[in-house]
This record gives structure tokens, sequence and C-alpha cells, in this order.
């Protein structure tokens, strides 16, 4: 039988509320599509808009080789991020606020001008982009022990829980976004490490094979907001009592607490 879209958004709602995870998400018995999905995060994304939140920007996760690894997961999501997603750096997140948290290092794109469309290409994306910042991603599954395939995660918004962005904002002229180190280390232990390039050979050409995608949709990356375009290293598990630092290379750093809870 056909997945229940508003069954499915109140159960994703309620494990994000009670920081509860369900035990399965979306059955593959089911027969659902990339596109029933999409239509289940598109409902929890209009009921967090209508009770007072609203859409920041928007992500592309699991793009690179490692995530998809980490997660057993064959191809990539996507979806919406919420302006209460974003925490300011250097403050502290308690582990009360999440499931199982994971960390992730990646460049994060602000455009002058929106951009997307089934055509887009790479010279579209260098031209539309205003700078490029530094980020830190808070993925968060409320599916039980992370047992996910590719309908739960697009369900669940890719994962997403929270940003939490760097200081240092360059032009794309002021970086070499196929080829940047980038690192996330634990109280200055080193627990990933990853290099640009592995996000589909460049976080920029990430960007085209988004815009392309989700164009079905009839969405556009919108100016000012906040893309991502996936991380560049395999996703660490959060550990509280730690300090939290992504750095890359020539570039910048982002950092923050993760807490106990109590």
């Amino acid at each position: 039988m056909p997945i229940n879209i508003l069954e499915t958004a109140d159960r994703i709602l309620d494990a994000r509320a009670t920081r509860t995870p369900v035990d399965a998400l979306i059955r593959a018995e089911d027969g659902p599509t990339v596109a029933d999905a999409f239509r289940v995060q598109e409902e929890v994304i209009r009921r967090q808009v209508a009770a007072g939140d609203s859409i920041a920007g928007f992500k592309l996760g699991n793009i690179a080789k490692a995530m998809q690894a980490k997660f057993g997961v064959d191809e990539p999501d996507y979806g919406y991020l919420l302006a209460s997603q974003f925490y300011p750096e250097n403050l502290p997140r308690s582990e009360a606020e999440f499931i199982e948290p994971y960390i992730e290092l990646e460049p994060a794109f602000v455009f002058k001008r929106d951009v997307g469309g089934a055509n887009v290409t790479v010279a579209d994306i260098i031209a539309a982009t205003d700078f490029v910042v530094p980020a830190l991603e808070i993925i968060d599954s409320r599916v039980r022990d992370w047992n996910i395939g590719i309908f739960d995660t697009l369900a669940d918004s890719g994962s997403s829980a929270g940003v939490i962005l760097g200081g240092q904002p360059r032009s794309l002229s002021e970086v070499n976004l196929s080829d940047t180190p980038g690192v996330i280390t634990f109280d200055g232990k080193v627990v990933a490490k990853g290099n640009t390039a592995d996000i589909y050979g460049s976080p920029i050409s990430a960007l085209v094979w988004l815009c392309r995608r989700v164009a079905e949709y009839d969405i556009t990356l919108k100016a000012g907001q906040l893309i991502l375009p996936g991380s560049c290293l395999a996703a660490a598990r959060m550990v509280p009592g730690t300090s939290i630092i992504g750095r890359f290379e020539g570039w910048g750093e982002v950092s923050f607490d993760y807490t106990a809870a109590g």
C-alpha cells in the first residue's frame, strides 16, 4: 500500500520533539518512491514553517563516497534547512538536544542570485556564488541506530539537525575548492579528515548535481540562503564533553563545545 504522507510526517515530528527515535520510518514493502519520501519532507517543513519557523537554506548529503559507506546509503539525499537549526559558533550544544548525532565539515555557499534548473552548469554556480564559509553540520537521524535507507533520509530532511558557521567568508577566487584539505578534531585529536575534492570532485560540481536533481520539484536555490554541498569527510560520532573543531587548511575553522546532559 502507498505510504501515508501525513502519518509519516507525524512520526518524524514526534521523534524530533521527544528525541525518541522510531524503529522504522518508511517500509520497502510499501513500495515507496523517492518522490513519496520527498513529499513527506515537504509536509514536515510546511508544518514547521506554519508553526513559526522559516526556510533558511538547502542541503545536499551523502554525495561523498565516504558518507555513503558510513551509513549504507547508495545515493545522495537533499533537504531544506530551517532557521531554527542554525547555532552560533563557540557556544556549547548539549547532548540533551539530540538523539545520536554526528558531525560533518563542509564549505557552505551563499548565492547572490537564484540558481536552478535542469541545465545548470559549473559556470552558473560560480557566477551565482557570493561567498563561501566553513561550516559544521550536525546530522541526527530520527530512525533508531541510523538503520536508514534513501527513503528514510529523504523524508527526514537529509537527517539535518544543526548548522554552525565559521566567521571566515571567502570569495571563490580566494579558495581552491577542488583541493582543500579539512579535518575535524575532538579535544585537539583528529577524528576525521578529507578533502573538498571528495565532494563529487568539487563542491561546485556537487551543487550542479543538486540543482539538476531538484529541478523536477521546481526547486531553485535562493539568493541569500545557506547551501550545503555535502561533507568532505566521513561524519564523526559526537562525544559529550568534548571541544569540536572543524578546520579547512589555509582558510579557517569553526568550533563549539559538545556538553553532557544534566
